[in-house]
């Protein structure tokens, strides 16, 4: 399904639109399920020791018995179908606008396809042999999604400074864009998977880092204004 979905293009705007928003709810569902049904965090990170898909069939039997459990576990393997094809076109579209590979030709569709599919190929190789596999990799992947939000948040931050007359706008962005580097920063700092620094000093540098940043767009501001 994968492939098949890589190599369409012309469906590819409706379908990852339409299914982020689906995709969101559930996941905000599932995390609310999962605390309600062990009843604390604590516990449901011990109960997600002994890997996820065990904690998706307890908390669906145990809260719809058997039949619901079924359907909402299957409900649970699509959602991953769908997130790797929105996930794995959305690379193809990028990679593609980046080195001008006009997609409407097969070869240089394939060209993108077959390496994305190599490395998502390893990454579940990785995940399936080393036994904290798919913790080091979600762990890396919650990391990067935070990383790539506040460079969103910059990027935005950046256009509202340069258009002028939003200026002051640029704080709504400004301030996240400032906290999200000082977590971002932070956390690799001080991550085993990261570069394992104690805690005061990622604390120290993650906060350095984020004032920095933040002083330096007022600078802008004030720049652009004069």
């Amino acid at each position: 399904m994968l492939v098949f979905s890589i190599l369409d293009i012309d469906s590819r705007s409706t379908d990852t639109t339409c299914s982020i928003p689906p995709e969101s709810v559930i996941a905000l569902v599932w995390a609310a399920a999962g605390v309600s049904f062990y009843g604390t965090t604590q516990l449901l990170n011990e109960a997600l020791k002994g890997g996820a898909s065990n904690v998706v069939y307890e908390i669906s039997t145990g809260v719809l018995g058997m039949f619901g459990g079924i359907l909402a576990i299957a409900g649970v393997i699509i959602c991953p179908i769908t997130s790797g094809d929105t996930a794995f076109r959305s690379a193809r579209l990028i990679l593609s606008e980046s080195f001008n590979l006009d997609q409407k030709k097969i070869k240089n569709r394939l060209l993108i396809t077959i390496p994305l599919l190599s490395v998502g190929g390893l990454l579940t190789w990785f995940a399936i042999t080393n036994d904290n596999g798919f913790q080091i990799i979600w762990r890396y992947f919650s990391w990067s999604n935070q990383t790539l939000a506040m460079i969103a948040l910059w990027v935005s931050t950046a256009y509202l400074v340069k258009e002028g007359k939003y200026r002051f706008a640029s704080l709504i962005t400004g301030v996240p864009a400032a906290f999200m580097a000082a977590v971002s920063i932070t956390y690799i700092l001080m991550a085993d998977e990261g570069f394992g620094l104690s805690r005061n000093i990622s604390y120290i540098i993650g906060f350095v880092s984020a004032i920095t940043l933040f002083i330096s767009y007022l600078i802008i501001q004030v720049r652009k204004k004069t």
